[in-house]
């Protein structure tokens, strides 16, 4: 088992995958996106991962406007480190992607790591009728679209936010390739440690969500970056959300949770909030012996530059 540490518990609210008719508990307003952020704050997330929608349909929205939603509401009733999502959707234009961070100045973002098929047309599979039309189509369009991240969009993000913003990354590793791209930035000193990867497990077009190719992307990242310049958190989609988020923390990781990334719980049974992942994987936390990293736990850890920096109003 690995030296023991305090877990840093991110919780992803929200996200672009699912859909309204998937979840009546899908938060998709900005004060259903506000409650459901300071719930899992108050449950123990020390990181909010924020994706925004549109509040009359739940689309996915890269609207500075619908993150304004709910920004200062989370900023003002929590400590917890926002992070701005730069992926929002496949669909979107890169401009469009990075325009909330670029208004906020978080002091984290995500940064998906590789161009990728991003497959969710699957879930269509699984409902005859639908609360929007947008959402079959959006499904529908995941099987002919790719999600661009080019090595010139990852330099762009890197340089916009990241150097003349002060953000820093959850680099978003999907499939092996993208550690060796973190590697590589890592090698030309563009991006400094402490780095902190996300290992995503169970998208399809990505890695798949198994105990044996969550080995294999820490030994690749143990290799490639060197264990002391960074930490990891691992993300599964699904069922597999509890599971490898516990085989994370045995591991020496951190874990992210929330409805971005999975509507169920173990019991399969729909989650009705945020909260009440964050309660489980705390629990199993607990369970094994560790402690959950408070939110300036995590910024000292992670080298943020303080919530005093960002842009919370409108």
């Amino acid at each position: 088992m690995a030296t023991k540490k305090n877990i840093i518990i991110t919780c992803a609210v929200t996200g672009s995958i699912y859909t309204p008719t998937m979840s009546e508990h899908l938060p998709v307003t900005g004060p259903e996106i506000a409650d459901a952020a300071i719930g899992a704050a108050e449950a123990g997330a020390s990181i909010i991962h924020l994706h925004a929608r549109d509040p009359e349909t739940g689309k996915p929205s890269a609207d500075i406007d619908d993150f304004m939603g709910f920004i200062p509401q989370i900023h003002q009733a929590t400590d917890a480190v926002l992070n701005i999502s730069t992926g929002g959707s496949s669909l979107m234009t890169l401009d469009q992607r990075l325009a909330p961070a670029r208004h906020i100045r978080p002091e984290m973002c995500s940064l998906n790591m590789g161009s990728m098929n991003f497959g969710i047309f699957t879930l269509k599979k699984r409902f005859s009728e639908w609360k929007h039309d947008w959402e079959p189509a959006l499904l529908d369009a995941t099987k002919k679209t790719t999600f661009q991240n080019t090595y010139e969009d990852i330099e762009n993000i890197l340089s916009d936010l990241g150097n003349d913003k002060g953000a820093k990354f959850e680099f978003e590793c999907y499939d092996m390739g993208h550690i060796e791209t973190l590697a590589f930035y890592f090698k030309e000193g563009m991006v400094k440690g402490p780095l902190y990867v996300q290992f995503v497990l169970g998208v399809m077009g990505g890695i798949g969500a198994t105990p044996e190719n969550l080995m294999a992307m820490k030994a690749a990242a143990d290799r490639l970056l060197g264990p002391e310049n960074y930490q990891f958190s691992v993300l599964a989609a699904g069922l597999q959300q509890i599971p490898l988020a516990t085989m994370a923390v045995i591991l020496g990781g951190n874990v992210r949770v929330g409805l971005e990334d999975s509507l169920i719980m173990p019991d399969k049974q729909l989650a009705k909030n945020n909260a009440e992942q964050v309660r489980k994987i705390r629990a199993i936390i607990e369970e094994l012996g560790y402690l959950v990293a408070k939110p300036d736990e995590a910024r000292e850890r992670l080298k943020l530059k303080g919530r005093d920096k960002i842009n919370a109003t409108k």
